[in-house]
C-alpha cells in the first residue's frame, strides 16, 4: 500500500533523519555505487509500506535489511568492493596508505562496524541499531576487524 498524501510530511521527516545514516552503512557494506542505489531502493520500499514502517521499533535497521536484499542482485555481478578514495583534509593527517585496500579485505560486517564506530564516531549502541545486531556483536566485529587492519598495515597491537 502506498502512503497517503497526509503521511508525506511524516515520511519526509523520517527520510531527513535517517537517510544519511542508512546510506553510509550501505555504502560501507557494498561500496559507493551499489550502496547508494540500494539505499534509494530501501526508501522507495519504505514509502510504499509507510503504514508498516512508521510503526516499527527500529525502522532504520529494517531498511538496512531491505537494502541487503536489494543488493543481492548487484552482488552477483560485482564481486569487488570499491570504497571512495580518501583525500587529505586541511589540518588533518593524511590517510594511512593502503587503508582503503585493507578495509575492502575485511568482512562486510567488520568493515561496517569499523567505519561506523571509528570512521563516523557512532556509539556502539547506534551502530548495533543500524546493523540490527546486538552491541556485543558490534564489539566482536570491531575487535576482529581492527586486529586484521593492524596486521595488514603492519602495526603492532
Amino acid at each position: 500500500m502506498v502512503a497517503e498524501s497526509g503521511d508525506a510530511g511524516a515520511f519526509s521527516r523520517f527520510v531527513v533523519a535517517n537517510e544519511a545514516r542508512l546510506r553510509r552503512v550501505l555504502v560501507a557494506h557494498y561500496g559507493v555505487e551499489v550502496g547508494s542505489e540500494v539505499a534509494s531502493d530501501a526508501f522507495a520500499w519504505a514509502w510504499e509500506h509507510w503504514d508498516r514502517v512508521r510503526e516499527m521499533e527500529n525502522p532504520c535497521g529494517y531498511l538496512y535489511r531491505v537494502g541487503q536484499s536489494s543488493a543481492r542482485r548487484h552482488r552477483r555481478w560485482q564481486r569487488r568492493i570499491v570504497l571512495p578514495a580518501e583525500t587529505p583534509t586541511a589540518g588533518l593527517p593524511a590517510p594511512e596508505p593502503g587503508l582503503d585496500r585493507a578495509l575492502a579485505r575485511l568482512s562486510a560486517s567488520q568493515r561496517v562496524a569499523v567505519m561506523l564506530v571509528h570512521g563516523l564516531d557512532w556509539s556502539y549502541k547506534d551502530a548495533a541499531a543500524a546493523m540490527d545486531v546486538p552491541v556485543s556483536t558490534v564489539r566482536n566485529h570491531l575487535v576482529r576487524g581492527l586486529a586484521r587492519l593492524r596486521r595488514e598495515l603492519g602495526e603492532s597491537s
